[in-house]
């Protein structure tokens, strides 16, 4: 992807802002920006839609940046928050040091048993700087995956004898969490491994990761579901940064494994229909939005459907700008 000078400058000025604001909430700031300039928003509509979320979400000063001790292994401090501003060192100096190639081959390993970590937002942040390649913003993106790392557990040993997650999904209960935060009731769906022990059976091949993105896309399209819209985003993000891992295999059953999790801390229930919209409408409406969701889900949804065809993510698109305008009424 081509990054425009506007669109650079306020990546490079995002590094001063922290990666999350009120009470755990992620900073969307470098992600929707990207998003934007995809659907095509010029350096003015760039430039006005930050200072809106700035103001609205009141961003917080990113903490100063810190060296990462010498001779600590780097995987120790994983899910500690606190480690954010190490973290954003320890990867802005290995970027340095070996390429942004070989540090994701490297700790995608390490981090992939995590990837729900902030509602799947580390994954998703990470992804959005590979595909501008924007070398802070990916050392960001890795740290904030890095520290809010959220493991669930160990996958269990099963016969992988089902291609198709479908039978297995429909095995599982839906969740019963009051958290507040999606990360949270992913967690708590993970408590006793009843979710693992059900979806041990996937066979991962090719086909895995159309058939995960076209179901999360129909989940959103049908319900609506705030968490089904991060597992479209998530299902995207997952695509662009798979090809850096040396076990794609190993990868995406991680990837699934947390996928499975956001489907039962989802609660999906059906929803009204919505028309299908246009895609030239579709794009207009999420490039004038000030909802960072829309316009991350829209841009998703255009490039999966531009990679697997068919039209589910139009549907799922139509679904997110639905509801935007129905909030907005």
């Amino acid at each position: 992807m081509e990054v425009s000078p506007a669109l650079l400058a306020l990546l490079n000025g995002g590094a001063a802002h922290d990666a999350e604001y009120g009470d755990g909430l992620s900073n969307h700031a470098p992600m929707a920006l990207v998003a934007l300039e995809r659907l095509g928003a010029d350096g003015e509509r760039l430039n006005a839609w930050l200072t809106r979320y700035a103001n609205a979400k009141r961003l917080r000063p990113a903490r100063p940046v810190q060296a990462w001790p010498r001779g600590d292994a780097w995987p120790d401090r994983l899910g500690d928050r606190a480690a954010w501003p190490a973290y954003r060192g320890l990867f802005r100096e290995w970027i340095d040091e070996e390429g942004a190639r070989s540090l994701l081959a490297q700790a995608l390993p390490q981090l992939l048993p995590g990837c729900a970590a902030a509602a799947f937002h580390g994954l998703i942040r990470t992804a959005y700087a590979v595909q501008v390649g924007h070398l802070a913003e990916l050392a960001d993106g890795l740290a904030h995956w890095a520290s809010f790392h959220l493991p669930l557990g160990p996958l269990p040993d099963a016969a992988s004898d089902q291609p198709d997650p479908l039978p297995l999904l429909r095995r599982l209960r839906a969740g019963d969490s009051e958290a507040p935060l999606i990360a949270g009731r992913i967690a708590d769906a993970a408590r006793g491994g009843d979710v693992n022990r059900a979806i041990a059976p996937l066979a991962i091949d090719a086909a895995t990761p159309e058939r995960l993105a076209r179901a999360a896309a129909f989940a959103y399209a049908e319900s609506g579901n705030f968490t089904a819209l991060h597992l479209v985003t998530a299902s995207h993000a997952m695509r662009v940064l798979a090809r850096f891992s040396d076990e794609p295999e190993a990868a995406w059953r991680w990837f699934w494994q947390a996928w499975a999790h956001g489907v039962v801390a989802a609660r999906l229930r059906p929803a009204a229909p919505v028309p299908l919209r246009p895609w030239d409408a579709l794009v207009a409406t999420a490039r004038a939005s000030d909802d960072e969701h829309v316009i991350k889900l829209v841009d998703s949804a255009r490039e999966e459907e531009r990679c697997y065809g068919g039209d589910d993510w139009r549907r799922a698109a139509s679904r997110a700008v639905a509801g935007a305008a129905s909030a907005a009424g």
